[in-house]
């Protein structure tokens, strides 16, 4: 059997929750019922993702080429390094999400994103489907983003990205009427009008990544808005928006974090040897979202999160 393991400070924050449930300031009803979740929930025992009902899952967002590399040191100015271990997948944050929720439901999930007509995005969209997406692409003369992550035998990483985000558009000529199907949704790239479309979804989740001014442009309300409250580029403060997210989630790293209503939760443990953390706030945030949208409570669904980032932590590269 794999050891246990806490996380590490260097790893993304995968948090477990505590117990607490309470009235939500933010919308003013409890925990278990703002919009229509099923509170007999709240009390049981952590389910297994088999627990969970068939579901209408889709993210809208954005996906980049990564080469991922296993090295022996991280750069430094001056040193050469030496790679001992390569991958190459579709990765970010729309890609990892859409893939963690499809493996969750052991189903197809819609995942809508823009891409580079080269041959890279060809490449992104033959692996996705691969992976059990149904991929709708709008495509775009820029260049797909590539990026490369190296991690070094510490769980220590670096990553570079190159080229734009190429984001995904209400005026892009895709089915966007499914939106309005979905159980569940979460969005990682999108523009104003596009986002206020996903609201037609049951559940709607989104990162601060987004960016603030499509999210405050936008004006809807969110479920769920999670982040990381170590990242200055993913913190948004709750008078910025207008109407505030039901939940707001807020990682910090290997202090565990702090869910808003709920309060704070501990780092969550590993299910076996640490090898890196690229994908685990992303699988995270895939496992509370479906969660949520099988009607679980809050507390409940950042469980099963915690228990898709740990795993996820255990791979090289987000998809095994």
């Amino acid at each position: 059997m794999l050891p246990v393991r806490r996380f590490s400070p260097t790893l993304f924050d995968l948090l477990a929750p505590s117990d607490q449930a309470g009235p939500c300031p933010l919308s003013g009803l409890s925990i278990d019922v703002w919009r229509g979740w099923d509170s007999s929930h709240s009390e049981q025992p952590l389910s297994s993702a088999s627990a969970l009902p068939p579901l209408r899952l889709a993210v809208v967002g954005h996906v980049e080429w990564v080469e991922f590399l296993a090295v022996d040191q991280l750069p430094h100015p001056g040193a050469i390094g030496h790679a001992f271990r390569t991958l190459q997948e579709p990765a970010g944050g729309g890609a990892v999400v859409a893939v963690q929720m499809a493996r969750l439901q052991q189903q197809p999930v819609q995942f809508f994103t823009a891409l580079g007509r080269d041959s890279v995005g060809e490449a992104c969209v033959k692996r996705l489907k691969d992976l059990g997406l149904e991929v709708h692409v709008a495509w775009r003369e820029a260049p797909t983003r590539r990026g490369v992550s190296m991690v070094d035998g510490e769980g220590d990483r670096a990553i570079t990205v190159i080229g734009e985000r190429l984001t995904p558009s209400l005026d892009d000529d895709l089915p966007w009427e499914a939106l309005g199907e979905c159980d569940g949704l979460f969005v990682t790239a999108a523009d104003a009008p596009l986002l206020k479309a996903c609201r037609s979804a049951a559940v709607l989740a989104a990162t601060p990544r987004v960016r603030l001014p499509v999210l405050q442009q936008a004006g809807v309300q969110l479920d769920a808005l999670i982040g990381s409250g170590l990242d200055s580029g993913e913190r948004v403060e709750l008078e910025q928006l207008n109407p505030a997210p039901c939940a707001l989630i807020r990682t910090e790293g290997a202090a565990g974090g702090h869910s808003l209503p709920g309060g704070r939760y501990d780092p969550a443990a590993l299910p076996g040897p640490l090898v890196e953390s690229y994908g685990c706030g992303d699988s995270f945030a895939a496992g509370v979202v479906t969660a949520l949208a099988a009607r679980w409570s809050l507390t409940r669904a950042i469980a099963l999160g915690a228990q898709c980032g740990a795993a996820c932590a255990t791979r090289f590269g987000p998809y095994g």
